[in-house]
């Protein structure tokens, strides 16, 4: 395998660029870091562009699995890749897979109305894989998928279901187009307890802004605005929390 020493090499220069989502964008491909992630890439038939790894990785089965396209990278070239503290020493460059821009929308889904935290995102997408959803829809102002902090949150949940980046208003039209009822949250004592509601099996979940809730224009599309009650002296629940206790209370189990 190649080998390379200096974070200063250009190749290394490129791939540091990946963290940001504009060039993800530019190049259709990003890049995930972590020996569990690239397994799970692997195991769901992602389309690896490159493999880098330190050498204590260079023998590993999966590794020379990718023998073709795999570089060996010096420790210090691993730590200037890494967005932890404590790199792996494994990295994959992905390629984006191409979504359909009009999904045909059945089930149980999550729709994000500009969530902005990568650790929140990345929370709630593994949690709706957890949950058995069908799929989740962020808004074009939320994190994207492809930042490396919201893939290490998701871990590995992203290539299991469908995620989708669009327009919030065509995410609901989607949804109305599908006859999915449509919930929107809220921290408001007015909405309807989530707990008094019927299990269904077919909806769509909107989750809002950590800061500002589901948006007023967005609300107005719900068949019914919801809020968990809060039993204790806490003003409302972090959004990741929340939406996890919505999507197993609102399903039949």
């Amino acid at each position: 395998m190649k080998y390379i020493e200096s974070k200063k090499n250009d190749e290394i220069k490129q791939l540091k660029k990946l963290s940001a989502t504009k060039n993800i964008r530019k190049t259709g491909t990003y890049m995930i870091e972590g020996f569990h992630l690239v397994r799970e890439a692997d195991q769901y038939e992602q389309k690896f562009e490159k493999l880098f790894v330190t050498e204590n990785y260079a023998d590993d089965r999966l590794v020379k699995k990718y023998y073709d396209i795999a570089t060996t990278v010096s420790e210090d070239v691993a730590a200037e890749l890494s967005e932890t503290k404590s790199p792996q020493g494994i990295f994959a460059v992905i390629k984006v897979q191409d979504v359909e821009d009009s999904p045909k929308l059945s089930g149980k889904w999550v729709i994000l109305d500009d969530v902005q935290d990568p650790g929140n995102v990345g929370t709630i997408v593994r949690t709706a894989d957890a949950a058995g959803y069908d799929g989740v829809i962020t808004s074009l102002n939320s994190a994207d998928t492809f930042q490396p902090k919201v893939q290490r949150s998701m871990q590995g949940s992203q290539f299991h279901l469908p995620i989708y980046r669009m327009d919030i208003q065509k995410a609901i039209k989607l949804a109305k187009d599908a006859s999915l009822k449509i919930y929107g949250s809220e921290v408001d004592r007015s909405a309807k307890p989530y707990n008094e509601l019927p299990k269904e099996d077919n909806f769509a979940l909107i989750m809002g802004n950590e800061a500002h809730g589901v948006s007023k224009q967005i609300l107005v599309n719900c068949d019914e605005d919801i809020y968990i009650p809060i039993l204790g002296k806490a003003e409302s629940l972090n959004v990741a929390v929340a939406a996890g206790v919505l999507m197993y209370g609102l399903q039949s189990l």
